[in-house]
């Protein structure tokens, strides 16, 4: 149990560095609590909410992913390093693509709920 607790403990000093030391973070926090305002305001369904949290939190450990593999590279390789460049890109590229993906399942869940509340 004791290594259990300090894995947490551990775990929550990552998290709070990320979010304290990453603003990309920060903005995908801020992103998530505005869309989660949002479902309660439209009062989205369960199954819609249970989408938003899985892809929302898919994203976020993309980002966090992301920044670890940066700051590996740059410890690796303080100079630049076409090679690293590359890497760092491509890890950029897939948190770009799944916030692209996470932007069109958003719209499809909130476009029928947005309407009716306008129309009301």
């Amino acid at each position: 149990m004791k290594k259990f607790l300090l894995s947490v403990r551990c775990a929550g000093k990552g998290i709070r560095h990320a979010v304290t030391s990453e603003r990309n973070i920060r903005v995908q926090l801020l992103v998530f609590a505005l869309v989660m305002l949002a479902a309660g305001i439209l009062k989205l369904s369960k199954y819609d909410v249970l989408l938003i949290l899985e892809i929302s939190a898919l994203l976020i450990a993309l980002e966090f992913t992301n920044t670890v593999i940066e700051h590996l590279a740059d410890k690796i390789s303080p100079q630049y390093d076409v090679q690293i460049g590359v890497i760092k890109d491509i890890m950029a590229g897939a948190v770009l693509l799944a916030a692209i993906f996470a932007v069109v399942i958003g719209l499809v869940i909130f476009y029928e709920p947005f309407l009716k509340f306008i129309h009301r």
